[in-house]
């Protein structure tokens, strides 16, 4: 069967920048009190847009390393990735680790959280990584995948109330992290972290379909893509439907993983279509090509800012003549219009210098 001629496909790469613009949007409004409701997360079982930005993301973590490594196995050089990806996950999971230690130093937090969005990013990387390379057969992958979903799942409720307080896996990360979570009650021991160590069983799980659906787009096999992207949605609406598994972020349900996993496939297949295909304009691209470098810059901004006392002077001044035009839920929401914006013009001058920064 055909393959793809390149390993980096526009497509992929704008659809990853977009994540990460979306990432940027919802994690820098200018007031926390007022945030645009669009882009708030679900709070609790349920979801939002909002919802749907870290998991595509991951998702297409699994289809760029298909991209990537996909020609490479074929070719018998496994053993020789596979000390690459458990070196760049890593690097990804200190690069969190760092910035976190710069949010705790700077801004005067009470504790030093050890989860995070790179730590886990890094984690399923190198994970996901190491399956591909391991066990390259299709059929081996896809049971590693069913696996994850029943083993996590049977985990989630065999272990109690799924809700915020009683769930398996927040008890689980409270013992290991303590206050060093997101969340944390010295008093009950109980704490919760949307990117706690438990739930990243769910994270590899939406990284290992991403590279399914990868090898898809490079064998060509598009049909294959829309099936998986309609038949995981259907089943992740299922479940959540039929109340067997909550559509649920903070905990990433088998049932999260379906449905997000569903839309990023069709989401990648429509993307393929309109801008490999058809010639339409990269939007996001510039974002993509930096991804992670976007990130992290972006987080150091927020926090150089918060630590230091600028950003209340900056948004009072810079964006109060905008509340009694649009209220404070507008006003909040074109600071974050304008960070991404910002940081849109710097990652676009990066890409236009062939720029790259890896981690």
């Amino acid at each position: 069967m055909a393959s793809v001629n390149s390993a980096r496909l526009a497509s992929v790469d704008a659809l990853r920048g977009l994540a990460v613009a979306g990432m940027l949007l919802v994690n820098d409004p200018g007031d926390w009190d007022h945030v645009y409701a669009p882009l708030e997360h679900a709070a609790w079982n349920g979801w939002t847009p909002t919802d749907l930005i870290y998991p595509f993301f991951l998702f297409i973590v699994g289809v760029s390393l298909s991209l990537a490594m996909g020609a490479k196995l074929e070719a018998g050089q496994g053993a020789a990735l596979r000390g690459t990806v458990l070196k760049r996950g890593l690097r990804i999971l200190v690069l969190g680790l760092v910035l976190h230690a710069l949010a705790w130093w700077l801004m005067d937090k009470t504790a030093f959280r050890v989860p995070g969005v790179l730590q886990r990013i890094g984690l399923c990387f190198a994970l996901a990584g190491l399956v591909a390379t391991r066990w390259r057969s299709p059929r081996a992958q896809w049971l590693w995948i069913v696996a994850l979903l029943l083993g996590y799942g049977l985990l989630l409720k065999l272990g109690g109330p799924l809700d915020k307080a009683g769930n398996i896996a927040s008890r689980i990360d409270a013992r290991i992290f303590g206050p060093h979570g997101y969340e944390w009650d010295p008093a009950t021991g109980l704490g919760h972290d949307p990117e706690g160590l438990v739930g990243t069983l769910g994270a590899l799980a939406t990284t290992l379909l991403g590279w399914r659906c990868g090898e898809a787009l490079r064998h060509r096999a598009l049909a294959r893509l829309a099936a998986i992207g309609v038949g995981c949605a259907l089943l992740g609406l299922g479940l959540d439907a039929t109340g067997l598994m909550p559509i649920n972020k903070n905990l990433w349900t088998p049932a999260f993983v379906l449905w997000t996993g569903g839309l990023g496939a069709l989401a990648l297949l429509l993307v393929h279509r309109l801008i490999d295909v058809r010639g339409w304009p990269a939007v996001g691209r510039s974002f993509g090509v930096n991804a992670i470098a976007a990130y992290a810059g972006a987080w150091m901004c927020t926090v150089f800012l918060e630590g230091f006392g600028w950003m209340g002077p900056v948004y009072a001044q810079g964006f109060g003549w905008l509340e009694p035009l649009v209220g404070p839920y507008g006003r909040s929401l074109a600071f974050a219009v304008v960070f991404v914006a910002v940081w849109w013009v710097i990652v676009k001058l990066l890409d236009e210098r062939g720029i790259y920064i890896k981690v």
